[in-house]
C-alpha cells in the first residue's frame, strides 16, 4: 500500500473547517505519518496560510462568544484544540469584554437566578454574573435588580 502524502491528508482534515496546528498534527499522527514528514507538511501549510493558529483561535473564540459562552468555556475549548497560550489570550482579548457579554445575555433571558445558573454553566466568571444579574453567586442570593 502506497504511503499517503501528508499534505493531502492535512488538506482533507481542513476541507470542511479550520483546525489548529495541533489538531492537524494529531490527525497526521493517527494516520501514521512520520513526525518529520508531519512537521514538514505543517510548516508548508502554515507558510501558505492553510494552517494558522491565530486565525483559528480568533474565529473559534468569536463563534463561541456569539453562542453565549463565557471566557472560561472558550479558554477550555481553545486549550483542548492545542492553541498556544499567547495566541489563546490574544483571541480572548479581541472579544467584547465578558461582563458586557454576560449583561447582554441577562438582558435577553431576564435577570434571574436561573439566568445566573445558565451563565455559570456557560463558563462566565462569578464577577461577570454578579454584574449582569445582580446576584451574589457565592451566596445564591439576589442583590438589587433593576
Amino acid at each position: 500500500m502506497a504511503e499517503q502524502d501528508p499534505i493531502d491528508l492535512a488538506a482533507r482534515a481542513l476541507r470542511h473547517r479550520d483546525r489548529s496546528r495541533a489538531q492537524v498534527a494529531e490527525r497526521l499522527a493517527r494516520a501514521g505519518v512520520d513526525d518529520a514528514k508531519a512537521d514538514d507538511a505543517l510548516e508548508t501549510l502554515e507558510r501558505v496560510g492553510y494552517v494558522d493558529d491565530g486565525r483559528f483561535a480568533a474565529n473559534r473564540a468569536a463563534a463561541l462568544a456569539a453562542r453565549g459562552m463565557g471566557d472560561a468555556a472558550i479558554r477550555h475549548d481553545l486549550e483542548a484544540a492545542g492553541v498556544p497560550g499567547e495566541v489563546l489570550e490574544e483571541a480572548l482579548g479581541a472579544l467584547a469584554p465578558e461582563p458586557e457579554r454576560a449583561l447582554a445575555a441577562a438582558a435577553r433571558a431576564g435577570r434571574t437566578a436561573k439566568t445566573a445558573a445558565q451563565l455559570a454553566r456557560r463558563g462566565f466568571s462569578e464577577e461577570s454574573i454578579e454584574a449582569a444579574v445582580g446576584l451574589d453567586v457565592a451566596d445564591g442570593e439576589a442583590g438589587e435588580v433593576e
